[in-house]
């Protein structure tokens, strides 16, 4: 079994406030233990000091860990559907270098990876939202999850959690929830050993995020998607619910053969997992994402055209690129054929 490959920030930036929190105290010391130069600043203002080059100003960024605190706005939960009733943070930013990343142009500022330290604070937020949610909550399909959590709409917690250790006490904290409460998480690293041990009582769902080999080169600085696999397949082995995130599905020439290849080895590896989940999720993108992503990633391959495109608007007005419909088709049918002919046991939760 190979040895995850752990993400080493460049530097740690604390804040005062994140310094009088135990978690945070915490972080300093992980950070510290693994050789990340720590730097307390003299005020809660994150000051960066990037050069203007902007190749060299998102590298560095991204190097970056930020120890805050979570303000209000950021502690109070949001729902997150079609995946769960409500969205928890621990961070917010990911160190993977992705060509299609959701969070180009939702977040504001440089793309350093901020990770909270009042973590009891946000804690206490949950227990009022107790059968409060749209997703699962009152879903007749999905009832039976109890009231769900995402705590991977912002980060990767999982891509973070040797320095943070963030993520282990949420499993914690959810396995001595005598509620009818489900944790979800997903994530493209492996590193899932420090979770394997946990007291999480079943209520915690991990989902690795797959697309085929070929693709690869949009996800610069994850696991490789076998790695990600026996990680799931450890963490079922473990006791913990699990699931596959097929995402972004990207229409791109042969995408037929290179999606059925990526769906047989996952059948191969959890073949004999009775509850395995399916969340499809295919290419989008907004007129901001496309702009930012072309300046992180100049000359990527990935196609960030109007072919196969149409425009849809969300509820709030804005823009978003999705294919268009005969691609849409096409997509879905080939992956409720090849799910049910090569993941039976599994249950597909939604398509967007």
């Amino acid at each position: 079994m190979r040895s995850p490959k752990l993400w080493q920030p460049r530097r740690l930036l604390a804040t005062p406030s994140a310094l009088t929190w135990d978690h945070g105290a915490a972080i300093v010391a992980r950070a510290a233990a693994l050789g990340v130069p720590v730097t307390t600043l003299a005020s809660d203002r994150l000051k960066l000091d990037l050069p203007d080059d902007s190749r060299r100003a998102y590298a560095e960024a991204k190097a970056t860990l930020a120890l805050v605190v979570a303000p209000p706005s950021k502690r109070r939960l949001q729902p997150i559907a079609p995946s769960a009733d409500w969205r928890i943070d621990l961070a917010e930013g990911c160190p993977a270098h992705c060509g299609y990343c959701y969070l180009a142009g939702s977040l504001k500022g440089p793309p350093i990876t901020r990770v909270y330290a009042n973590l009891p604070e946000i804690l206490a937020e949950l227990p009022a939202h107790l059968g409060q949610g749209t997703v699962t909550s009152r879903s007749t399909a999905r009832a039976h999850e109890g009231t769900t959590f995402e705590a991977s709409c912002y980060t990767d917690p999982l891509g973070i959690e040797h320095v943070t250790g963030s993520l282990s006490a949420l499993i914690a904290h959810f396995g001595a929830w005598e509620a009818d409460v489900q944790l979800r998480f997903t994530t493209k690293f492996d590193a899932v050993e420090p979770l394997l041990d946990l007291d999480h009582r079943g209520r915690t769902r991990m989902r690795a995020s797959i697309n085929p080999a070929a693709y690869a080169r949009f996800e610069g600085g994850t696991s490789p998607v076998a790695a990600r696999l026996v990680a799931l397949r450890r963490m079922a082995d473990a006791g913990y619910r699990i699931g596959l995130t097929v995402a972004p599905i990207i229409a791109a020439e042969g995408w037929r053969a290179a999606y059925g290849g990526l769906l047989a080895e996952a059948g191969r590896v959890l073949a004999d997992i009775p509850d395995v989940t399916i969340e499809l999720i295919t290419h989008r993108y907004t007129p901001g994402s496309k702009a930012v992503l072309e300046t992180w990633y100049p000359g990527s391959s990935l196609d960030l055209s109007m072919a196969n495109r149409t425009e849809k608007r969300t509820k709030f007005g804005s823009v978003k690129y999705v294919y268009d419909a005969d691609t849409m088709r096409a997509l879905r049918s080939f992956f409720q054929d090849e799910l049910a002919a090569k993941l039976p046991q599994a249950r597909i939760l939604y398509w967007t």
